[in-house]
């Protein structure tokens, strides 16, 4: 089954890196405490909650027509990639929402703990790789991104984001993972 992903077009692509520009979109975020590892688990429950039906509005809606009613709440399509983004001890855990909603209509959630953002356009740098969520791997993949930003001139305009597209139960080999870090998008 495939899932609707962040809408971007590769501006350079060198190797394993990449530059985009991602179109806006919204995101459905929580923020959790905790190490790297464990808040990915932690803020996922929350917001797989709200994308299952915990939220203002009591009606299933598919991404396709028919629209059908359930009890439960409104079911929202799971989108990729899960985000995250550390800041002092604290981690913005977010899911993308379909690009089919705005703010307008995307139900609000009943926990308020979590909220809805739109995201402007904005240029990333991107790096992919394989394996096991780990920190090591996150810390790993990070260096040698920012590193290439150095290399090509670019300026880091944000907070780095670890970018997750696959299901805990995906084997580690096939697990798809990114480190994507906001650069100045007046610098090529």
């Amino acid at each position: 089954m495939a899932i609707e992903e962040a809408k971007f077009n590769v501006v350079k692509k060198d190797g394993r890196f990449e530059v985009r520009d991602y179109e806006p979109h919204i995101l459905a975020e929580t923020v959790v405490e905790g190490d790297i590892e464990q808040a990915g688990s932690k803020a996922f429950r929350k917001l797989f909650r709200y994308i299952s039906g915990d939220n203002s509005s009591r009606e299933k809606v598919e991404m396709t027509a028919p629209v059908s009613q359930e009890p439960g709440g409104e079911k929202i399509e799971m989108t990729a990639p899960v985000g995250q983004q550390g800041a002092q001890g604290q981690w913005t855990v977010s899911f993308m929402m379909p690009a089919s909603y705005t703010l307008e209509t995307l139900p609000e959630p009943d926990d308020p703990n979590i909220s809805l953002r739109l995201v402007p356009a904005l240029r990333m740098a991107a790096v992919r790789y394989s394996g096991f969520w780990s920190e090591k791997k996150y810390l790993q993949h990070k260096n040698k991104l920012e590193a290439w930003i150095n290399e090509e001139g670019l300026t880091i305009v944000g907070d780095p984001v670890w970018a997750r597209y696959n299901p805990p139960f995906t084997p580690w080999f096939l697990r798809r993972n990114e480190i994507l870090i906001p650069v100045d998008a007046n610098t090529d």
